[in-house]
């Protein structure tokens, strides 16, 4: 039966510890994401096992149970965001691990510009400064539903509720100069486009005329 107050790991480790590829693609996940350790993606390889595992028992549906199971999981992954509302069973098998750590509370406050990094990320919600529709959450993994995405700010105790805050000064400089360097690309990246098409048109025109 085991010991009750020992609390049973629910993750796979990899099978192969000192694996170099999988050391090199695990590396730039955990610098990614700010990650605390390889735990963290184990953890999230594990969960996507499960939803895959999940699909490939239900590949023949026989019985209404087994439809309603089907549903039943692509309705939830439908509300952490990881599928669209008209997903199908294979879409399940075409997750992969960048979904999973896209839906995590401390990749989305930095999305929703309310942190610097993602290490201040992760330090935010330790710390409890963090709230989903004013209910704190101290867990950096947290799989944010995508109805709640909307609902991320501070705590309303939370120093960083106010705006002399030097740190969220610090914060929101970054964003304004992320926002200035993103248009920059897209001005960039429009021009290009414009560029490539005017030489389309150039050289229709030139073989038209030949």
């Amino acid at each position: 039966m085991g010991d009750p107050k020992k609390i049973r790991r629910k993750y796979l480790r990899p099978k192969h510890p000192w694996q170099a590829s999988r050391i090199a693609a695990e590396r730039p996940l955990v610098q990614e994401y700010g990650l605390k350790n390889k735990k963290e993606i184990w953890k999230a390889q594990s969960l996507l096992k499960n939803f895959a595992h999940q699909a490939k028992s239900l590949s023949s549906i026989k019985t209404e149970n087994d439809q309603r199971e089907l549903q039943q999981l692509l309705a939830r992954l439908n509300k952490l965001g990881l599928l669209k509302q008209d997903a199908s069973r294979e879409d399940v098998l075409g997750l992969n691990v960048h979904d999973i750590l896209n839906r995590r509370l401390q990749t989305l406050l930095l999305k929703k510009e309310l942190a610097r990094t993602t290490k201040q990320a992760r330090q935010l919600i330790v710390h409890g400064h963090i709230a989903i529709n004013r209910q704190k959450i101290t867990v950096p993994s947290y799989l944010v539903p995508i109805d709640d995405e909307n609902k991320i700010s501070y705590i309303e105790k939370s120093s960083f509720n106010s705006p002399e805050n030097p740190e969220r000064a610090l914060i929101n400089e970054k964003n304004k100069l992320s926002k200035e360097e993103r248009e920059v690309k897209e001005s960039k990246k429009k021009k290009t486009e414009e560029v490539k098409e005017e030489k389309k048109e150039w050289i229709k025109i030139n073989l038209n005329g030949e």
